[in-house]
């Protein structure tokens, strides 16, 4: 008798997520296609963030990650030559959507490190090309996993970080250099 294991829904979401993270990597996707494909699957998923608390890291990653991919999402569809032309009221609500889901991912943010009690996390600020990011995105580096790498420009997670001690007061290299440096 074979017994077959059902794939949880989340195991798909860190499946497709290692798959795209491998490509993009390798050169093979754009940073644009990883975000677009993302967000299509997040979608297809249709799972919402879990909203009764942080019980699990997993529950915290999706939570995370679900909310930085519609800010991204909304941010790039807003920034659309044509849709700013033909239809500047959505794009100022994709703007606008863009920044209430970077505050929800970065609310997401802190509920993770509290469910971890900040242990083996270490933050700092980043260089990037970026001149408007320049001195206000840092990196926050969950050193017992594989590939979970946050990063923000809140200033009030920011001073939660330095509270926690957590805050390195230097300027680092991003673990995933290429990622944030590269435009889509």
């Amino acid at each position: 008798m074979v017994f077959r294991v059902e794939e949880s829904v989340l195991d798909k979401f860190f499946k497709n997520r290692e798959s795209l993270i491998k490509q993009f990597k390798k050169g093979d996707i754009t940073k644009k296609k990883f975000l677009e494909e993302h967000y299509k699957f997040i979608q297809r998923l249709n799972l919402k963030p879990f909203n009764n608390g942080i019980d699990s890291f997993e529950k915290g990653i999706y939570n995370y990650q679900y909310y930085n991919m519609l800010a991204k999402y909304s941010c790039m569809k807003s920034k659309g030559a044509k849709l700013q032309a033909k239809h500047p009221q959505l794009a100022l609500r994709l703007q606008k959507d863009s920044q209430y889901y970077y505050s929800q991912k970065d609310n997401a943010t802190v509920k993770l490190l509290e469910y971890l009690k900040f242990n083996n996390v270490e933050a700092y600020f980043i260089k990037v090309q970026s001149a408007f990011l320049k001195d206000k995105l840092f990196e926050i580096v969950l050193h017992d996993y594989d590939n979970v790498i946050f990063h923000s420009i809140s200033s009030w997670l920011l001073q939660r970080l330095r509270d926690e001690g957590i805050f390195l007061e230097v300027r680092k290299k991003s673990v995933i250099d290429k990622y944030i440096n590269e435009k889509y």
